[in-house]
């Protein structure tokens, strides 16, 4: 997985020779260009939903940043270096490296290295936000760095695959490959040595190999300017195809997907949400010594934002309003959504105890307004999507781009957007009001910090939405023609090790 890979930048990284090694898997593959992302398109979303087979109305990872309601507290897992300063960096990374998947991750929603090793298929991985598995792996720090992580409470065992590679904090054995989970920029070639032993060792059935450095590239410099970062994943990969023997006898013994989580595009103006709800409002802090008297969480997530209503009775009706008034003619907001009924119980609920069996009946609606109207919609009867749900509309399908094809529902400007709408409202951990940016956007962040002048992610748009999966031996036998999410890969996985699950909804 190579994070924030764009299928034009790809093809033009191969077609200059930047990158020989995904040319040659270009060559000898089935890709699909569209493949779609989650709503937001976040690292954390999405990979999510590629561990696991599912969106977030069943993995549970909401956004980039998000109010925990049943902890009255924000998770943040990495908008930035300034953002996780805010919130305290140990508190940062304990979200992000053990809660997001022993705590936060829906307990019922397997992934694919829990399935794998579940039926003897040996796994692992590089570093990769959702690792959970089977194999219990101990803190490898070692000397002073141990001491400083047991300080900060870093001292837990983690399941993972049978072979776990997390920095410098786990290893599952003593490769001479220098550890960089802090710096962004080089974890692609620890990746790369990691990756480079296990092939040489025959570790693995599976290997989850990330490359995250393209995602900090573009962020940087923006989206056109990747062919050097795409050049860096690719030579990283090569590291694995010498190790096998070269690309003929690595093709002969292993199958590759090549795929990733989303894309970028360029942002060029900042959206300062926060500061601009301060105005009217009492905002929920990074360490708030009064909570009780907020009245709203905001978490921006790059290209996407939620904002959750503390208030309870007819004093959230009276602000939910006011903020549907108030967002939807912001410059930079381009889609407001919500729930109807905006103050839903059994919703509410769900948020507080979301492992509880009964989360009540579903909302009635789901409502998305922008400057071009409103739409309605909810899973019914009248429209089938490209997907195969089907979906019951009331108002503007302009809003989103709407429009039948071959008797299909579909958008160009956003991909699969009633589904992924969807998926991203009826999570128990929604805010109760999600934004999509407007182009060139991006909202500032919790440390006062954005990408502009450089590259993004988030929104429901088609540009950052949809990235290359590319199969080499492996999937069907024509991917052509159907509608692909990340959500796919998962049951073409397991599928490849002859373990029987259904299809990704």
């Amino acid at each position: 997985m190579v994070d924030s890979l764009s299928t034009p930048m790809l093809r033009r990284a191969a077609d200059s020779g930047e990158a020989p090694h995904f040319a040659a898997l270009l060559e000898r593959g089935k890709l699909v260009p569209d493949c779609v992302s989650t709503f937001p398109s976040v690292t954390p979303v999405a990979t999510s939903a590629i561990a696991t087979g599912r969106g977030p109305d069943e993995h549970w990872i909401p956004a980039m940043n998000w109010y925990h309601r049943a902890e009255g507290r924000y998770v943040e897992y990495g908008s930035s270096f300034e953002a996780t300063r805010a919130f305290g960096v140990f508190r940062a990374l304990y979200d992000t490296v053990y809660n997001l998947n022993l705590a936060h991750l829906n307990p019922r929603t397997p992934t694919f290295f829990e399935r794998l090793g579940d039926a003897g298929v040996r796994s692992a991985c590089t570093p990769f936000l959702v690792y959970r598995g089977r194999t219990r792996h101990q803190l490898s720090l070692e000397g002073f760095a141990r001491r400083a992580a047991f300080a900060a409470d870093f001292r837990h065992a983690v399941y993972g695959p049978d072979e776990l590679f997390y920095g410098e904090l786990y290893s599952s054995r003593p490769y001479p490959c220098r550890p960089t989970l802090a710096r962004a920029g080089t974890r692609d070639e620890y990746s790369a040595c990691v990756g480079e032993g296990l092939v040489r060792d025959d570790l693995f059935d599976f290997l989850l190999l990330s490359l995250p450095d393209n995602d900090h590239h573009a962020h940087r410099f923006g989206p056109e300017a990747t062919v050097t970062s795409i050049a860096k994943a690719d030579h990283c990969f090569g590291r694995l195809v010498e190790a096998g023997g070269g690309l003929d006898r690595f093709l002969d013994d292993h199958a590759v997907i090549l795929m990733a989580d989303h894309a970028q595009v360029p942002v060029d103006r900042e959206l300062p949400l926060i500061a601009g709800l301060a105005e009217e409002w009492r905002l929920l802090q990074p360490h708030d010594e009064r909570p009780e008297r907020a009245e709203l969480a905001v978490s921006p997530s790059a290209r996407a934002a939620a904002v959750s209503i503390l208030a309870e009775g007819p004093r959230f009706e009276r602000i939910h309003e006011r903020l549907r008034q108030l967002l939807v003619q912001e410059d930079g907001v381009d889609l407001l959504a919500w729930l109807n009924p905006p103050c839903h119980p059994e919703r509410r609920r769900s948020e507080a105890e979301p492992q509880s069996k009964d989360l009540g009946a579903p909302p009635a609606e789901a409502v998305v307004r922008s400057r071009r109207g409103e739409l309605r919609f909810r899973p019914g009867s009248q429209q089938r999507d490209r997907r195969g749900k089907r979906w019951d509309l009331e108002g503007e399908w302009t809003v989103l781009g709407l429009k039948t094809r071959d008797a299909l529902l579909t958008s160009d400007a956003y991909p699969d957007p009633l589904g992924r709408l969807w998926a991203a409202l009826v999570t128990p951990r929604a805010g109760d009001l999600l934004l999509s940016l407007a182009p060139g956007y991006e909202c500032v962040d919790w440390g006062g910090a954005s990408h502009v002048a450089g590259g993004s992610h988030g929104a429901l748009a088609a540009e950052e939405s949809l990235g290359p999966l590319l199969f080499v031996n492996c999937g069907p036998a024509d991917p052509t023609g159907q509608a692909w999410s990340v959500a796919d890969v998962y049951p073409h996985v397991l599928a490849h090790f002859g373990i029987e699950t259904p299809l990704s909804s």
